[in-house]
């Protein structure tokens, strides 16, 4: 993936995290998701400083 695409699925992962929260989704789907968020968090931010 290319840094658009890491910086837009990130954005995306915080909403649906964001909407999880608010409809008391299950806990160990979030916590997928927010590993996923983590991840591509990690690799922008190597990304960033190449």
């Amino acid at each position: 993936m290319n840094y658009q695409e890491l910086k837009s699925r990130h954005q995306e992962l915080d909403k649906i995290i964001e909407q999880g929260y608010k409809n008391y989704a299950d806990d160990e789907i979030l916590k997928r998701y927010k590993k996923e968020k983590l991840k591509i968090k990690e690799l922008i931010d190597k990304e960033g400083h190449t």
